[in-house]
C-alpha cells in the first residue's frame, strides 16, 4: 500500500494569519487526487510568534474551519500546528471562573472527519515559548488509511524517548512540523535522521524557508526518509515547493519483520 504525503515548504508571513491561511489553502487544492496528507510547517498561520496572544483562536475558530473546509473539498488530510486558544470554566462557591491556557497545538484533519489534536510537548525556552504556552503530555498514535502516525512539533524532535516506537503503540510513520532556523538547521538533519533509525519508521519533516519578524532565516531541509535512510523527496537550500513522498507501508512492515530491532529498545515510563 502506498502512502502519499505532501511536503509544503514555502515562506510564512509573520503574525499574518489571512495572508498565510490563503497561501496554504492554495497550495493544498494544487494537491487534490494527488496526496493524502498535506504536511504543514509549524505554526502555518502565523510564524513562530511567542508573545502575541491576541493571534490565538479555539478549534473551532477560523483557522481550523478553513483548514477543515479545504480538506473536506480537496480529500486531503492536512497536518500542522496553529496558536490554540483554549477555555475553561470552574465554579468556586456561587461564581464561575474563566480560565485561558494557549498551545502549540498540532492538528490532523481527515476529511469529513473528526479531527485529532497533539499539544507540543517540550517548549523552547530559549525563545520564552514556555512563558506563552502550556505543554502537552499525550503520546498520540493518529490513525489515517491504515497508517498509524505520531507527530512532533518542533523542539519534541531533540528528545528520543518522547518519540519513541514502542511495541504496545506503534508507529510507521513519524510526521515532523517545525519551524528550525537555519542558524541550527545541521541539528535538524542530524536529529531527523536519527529519529528515523532508532523507530524504525518513515519519517517526513517540514520547515518554512525565508525569514520571521524576529530576524531569524530558515532555510527550509524538508526531508522524507525511507527505511534504509535515504531521502524519499529532499529540498536544496531556500527552495520553497511542494514535494509528495510516497511512503510503501507493507515494504516497511515486511523490513520490521526481518529486522525487528525496534522491539528490543528498552522499557521506560514518561513520568
Amino acid at each position: 500500500m502506498m502512502f502519499n504525503v505532501a511536503i509544503l515548504q514555502y515562506p510564512i508571513v509573520w503574525a499574518n494569519k489571512e495572508a498565510n491561511l490563503k497561501a496554504a489553502v492554495r497550495r493544498i487544492k494544487r494537491l487534490k487526487g494527488k496526496a493524502d496528507v498535506a504536511l504543514l510547517p509549524e505554526m502555518f498561520s502565523t510564524g513562530f510568534c511567542t508573545n502575541q496572544p491576541e493571534l490565538a483562536e479555539t478549534t473551532d475558530g477560523q483557522t481550523i474551519q478553513t483548514l477543515q473546509r479545504t480538506a473536506n473539498e480537496t480529500g486531503t488530510a492536512i497536518c500542522g500546528s496553529f496558536i490554540c486558544q483554549e477555555i475553561t470554566t470552574t465554579r468556586l462557591n456561587a461564581a464561575e471562573q474563566e480560565q485561558t491556557a494557549l498551545y502549540n497545538r498540532g492538528f490532523f484533519l481527515r476529511p469529513n472527519a473528526q479531527p485529532t489534536f497533539v499539544d507540543k510537548a517540550h517548549l523552547y525556552a530559549h525563545s520564552h515559548e514556555d512563558r506563552f504556552f502550556t505543554a502537552g503530555n499525550e503520546r498520540t498514535v493518529i490513525e489515517y488509511k491504515g497508517v498509524r502516525m505520531r507527530l512532533l512539533i518542533c523542539y519534541d524532535l531533540r528528545f528520543p524517548v518522547w518519540a519513541r516506537n514502542t511495541a504496545n503503540n506503534p508507529y510507521d510513520l513519524l510526521l515532523v512540523v517545525a519551524n528550525w532556523p537555519e542558524i541550527r538547521i545541521p541539528y535538524w538533519d542530524a536529529l531527523i535522521a536519527a529519529r528515523a533509525t532508532e523507530n524504525q519508521c518513515y519519517v517526513c519533516a517540514a520547515n518554512p524557508v525565508g525569514d520571521d519578524g524576529l530576524g531569524l532565516h530558515y532555510n527550509g531541509h524538508s526531508i522524507a526518509y525511507d527505511t534504509h535512510l535515504r531521502p524519499i523527496v529532499h529540498f536544496p537550500d531556500n527552495q520553497q515547493g511542494t514535494r509528495i513522498a510516497a511512503f510503501d507501508i507493507e515494504q516497511l512492515h515486511h523490513f520490521r519483520q526481518a529486522l525487528p530491532l525496534w522491539k528490543d529498545a528498552d522499557r521506560f515510563q514518561i513520568l
